[in-house]
This record gives C-alpha cells, sequence and structure tokens, in this order.
C-alpha cells in the first residue's frame, strides 16, 4: 500500500495524484485554527527539504464542513492526521471525527516545529482510544532516545499501528548572510537523509511491537519502499519526492513490484521482515557458531 506522507500532498488541489495513492493522508489538523510560523518556512538543501509550516490548519470544526468531504468523493479512504498540546486536544479531535467517514486516524505526536509531546505518548493514545474505534497510529520522531521502548508503550495504550518516521530538525544557513534560511531558525528534514534513520526505526519498531507500520522518509524508488517493508513496513508513504514527481505513485508502485521480484518475493507484501530473518540467521547460522566457537563465546 503507497499513501502520501502527511503535509507532503494538498489532495484538494492535486487530486490526479491523490487517486493515484492507495490511501490519502490529510495535512494535521488540531482542535483550534493555527495560522503556522512566519515565513520562510521551507528552504532547499544538498540532503533533502526543510520545512517550518508550524501545523497551520483550519481547525477541526472548519476541517470537518469544508475539507473532508471533498478528500471523501476523491475515492481512496481518507487518514486524518491530528495533533495538538495536551491528550485532551487529541481525544477532542478523535470524538468528532469518530462519526465520520474517516477510515484511520493517524496522531502526530512528533511535529518539530511546534511543542511536541512525545513524552506523553502512552497518555495520547489512551485517550484518542476512549473517544474512537476507529484503527489509531501513532507517528513517531525519529529524535527519541528510544523510539523502540516509546511505539510499545503506544501499542499496550491501543495503537493499532505506526507512522515511522516524522522529520527530523535540521539547520540551513543562507550563503551570503551565514543567517538561517528558516525563520524559525531549524526546521523538519526530510528526504534522502532521512532514509536510514527511517529503516532504522522502521527496524527497532517491528521487532518490539509487531504493529503495522507505515514507514516513510526519502522514498523516491521502489527500491527504497522494498528496504523498508523488509525492515518491517506494511506500507510506505511519500514525501518529499511528491513535490518534484507528481508521477511517483504509478512509478513507486511499478518499480517496488519489479524489486520484490528479482529478490523472489510473489508480492512486495511477503517481504515485510525479511531483513529480520537475515539477522537471525546472520547471528544464529552455522558461520555464526563456529565464529563463537572460534572465539570461544
Amino acid at each position: 500500500m503507497i499513501l502520501n506522507a502527511s503535509g507532503c500532498l494538498d489532495p484538494l488541489v492535486a487530486p490526479d495524484v491523490a487517486r493515484r495513492l492507495d490511501a490519502v493522508v490529510t495535512k494535521t489538523v488540531t482542535p483550534l485554527p493555527r495560522e503556522g510560523n512566519a515565513p520562510v518556512r521551507i528552504a532547499e538543501t544538498d540532503s533533502g527539504l526543510l520545512n517550518s509550516i508550524g501545523l497551520a490548519n483550519p481547525g477541526i470544526d472548519r476541517f470537518l464542513a469544508d475539507v473532508l468531504p471533498p478528500l471523501l468523493e476523491l475515492g481512496p479512504p481518507v487518514w486524518v492526521s491530528v495533533g495538538g498540546f495536551s491528550a485532551a486536544d487529541y481525544a477532542r479531535s478523535c470524538t468528532r471525527l469518530d462519526a465520520t467517514a474517516a477510515a484511520v486516524v493517524e496522531l502526530n505526536l512528533s511535529c518539530p516545529n511546534v511543542a511536541a509531546p512525545e513524552d506523553e505518548a502512552a497518555a495520547i493514545v489512551a485517550a484518542a482510544r476512549a473517544e474512537t474505534d476507529k484503527p489509531l497510529y501513532a507517528k513517531l520522531s525519529p529524535a527519541l532516545p528510544d523510539i523502540a521502548a516509546v511505539a510499545g508503550a503506544a501499542a499496550e495504550a491501543g495503537a493499532d499501528g505506526l507512522s515511522l518516521v516524522n522529520t527530523i530538525r535540521g539547520l540551513a544557513l543562507d550563503p551570503a548572510t551565514l543567517r538561517p534560511r528558516l525563520a524559525t531558525g531549524t526546521g523538519g528534514l526530510s528526504g534522502p537523509a532521512l532514509r536510514p534513520v527511517a529503516l532504522a526505526a522502521v527496524h527497532a519498531c517491528f521487532r518490539a511491537t509487531g504493529l503495522p507500520i507505515v514507514g516513510m522518509g526519502g522514498v523516491e524508488t521502489g527500491r527504497h519502499a522494498l528496504e523498508l517493508i523488509a525492515a518491517g513496513a506494511s506500507a510506505v508513504a511519500l514525501g518529499t519526492v511528491l513535490f518534484a514527481d507528481p508521477g511517483a505513485p504509478d512509478r513507486v508502485r511499478a518499480e517496488l513490484a519489479e524489486e520484490a521480484a528479482l529478490h523472489g518475493f510473489g508480492t512486495p507484501a511477503a517481504a515485510r521482515g525479511a531483513s529480520h530473518e537475515r539477522v537471525a540467521a546472520a547471528v544464529n547460522g552455522p558461520r555464526a557458531e563456529r565464529e563463537r566457537l572460534r572465539l570461544k563465546l
């Protein structure tokens, strides 16, 4: 399954791109409207894209009235990303969404451009779970000291899946002035530099929880998607690549099928967790046993 990463596609502005996805993820919605951060809010770098949007959104009331209905008419299932600054904020939005046709609620616990409540992840998931029967996916930050432990806590609190990962904090300086290019100084880095970070997070959280995982971070090709699946992802989200290549959903889907076949998998889904099997083989196989005997371990 191929989705867009939250904030990387406006489905109503680019409906043809949205219809090529298996599910559409909205920008993060908060209980009250937010203007977001002051410009400049986006800066390109050699290793990816920095953004400091600051969760600009119309608020849950206008979202439900003006945004969600036309999104649902596009065709693909709609995942609604919700954010806030307390467990009560998330619970409030989930209460409002529970009676809608939204397919999934993604809990954005990890925006680097606002005060993020990662240390309250379990409480936020539990509060959201009490307000909705819809599937809940917890979106976590790669900057967490122990992302697998937070993922485990989210799972115990009622999360049905994980979205891994959000952007990581970065800084870009203007070459002429040597001052920050973003008005807020730092912003969230997405794109190629995030790819190994995302792989590590998916690998660790799959081992820790076994939950369904949407892997994201620098995916540009089918090979990148297959690697996330091998690390434990059950779906893949496209982010920065959509700005440069609106045809990426179809292209990556085709490349993913080819890559999976080249590696001997009947379907891309059959490759899920393959890297863990190889890790186990490397640790427990004959060669490893000979090495242990040689070292008398």
